[in-house]
């Protein structure tokens, strides 16, 4: 479990979580597409008439049962800030935004377009800091971790990456039953999300791990 007292990686952890939120407020609202988690989640919200943060909290609390029973190592502060704030930050940037904003700049294809856009790629950036931070994943993405070693463990020439996306298929494949339009942004965020969670953390978490390493080797 990953409940390590680090005041930096948690502030750090915390305010991708809200970037996250933020930005993916946008996204729903310019209704271009969303990740396959977030999408299912909100098609069924929306079919059974519950705030996108309540059900996205009870959806993950009975995912997370399912991880403390089979592996509790990808959990920490990360999962909890995750499960618990990103719906409910969308719902409250949703309410500011509709008295705020003007409904048509979410509508108007000459200003959707650059709103999403931008919103997206704020979002890639905010989930790759989070999953970097190394604080614990939300129990979506715990799940298929601990499937995927299952599974590769008895059936090793299977290639990981297919589990994950079979497993995003099938959360897109909910959202529709459940009467959600899949668009352009779930194909742009399967693309990017993974270069850029590798990117930002080249860039921004690697030496920081590395001195931690140099750290642990000195004492």
């Amino acid at each position: 479990m990953k409940f390590k007292l680090d005041i930096k990686r948690i502030i750090v952890c915390f305010l991708a979580v809200f970037g996250m939120g933020f930005f993916l407020s946008f996204l729903m609202l310019c209704g271009l597409g969303t990740d396959p988690c977030s999408f299912m989640n909100k098609s069924i919200s929306l079919r059974i008439g519950m705030m996108f943060g309540t059900w996205q909290l009870i959806i993950n609390a009975v995912m997370l049962l399912i991880v403390i029973f089979w592996d509790r190592s990808s959990l920490g502060f990360g999962t909890v800030f995750n499960m618990v704030l990103v719906g409910y930050y969308v719902d409250f940037f949703d309410w500011v935004w509709s008295k705020t904003i003007p409904a048509h700049i979410f509508t108007d294809n000459v200003t959707r377009w650059p709103v999403f856009l931008g919103a997206l790629l704020c979002f890639i950036i905010s989930a790759a800091v989070y999953i970097n931070s190394d604080m614990g994943v939300a129990p979506y993405d715990a799940l298929p971790k601990i499937i995927t070693q299952k599974v590769t463990d008895r059936f090793p020439k299977i290639p990981k990456m297919l589990i994950r996306m079979a497993w995003d298929f099938a959360a897109i494949l909910v959202g529709i039953l459940a009467g959600g339009t899949p668009v352009v942004g779930i194909i742009l965020m399967a693309v990017f999300l993974g270069p850029a969670i590798s990117l930002v953390g080249r860039l921004f978490f690697s030496r920081n791990r590395k001195t931690d390493i140099a750290g642990k080797i000195g004492k």
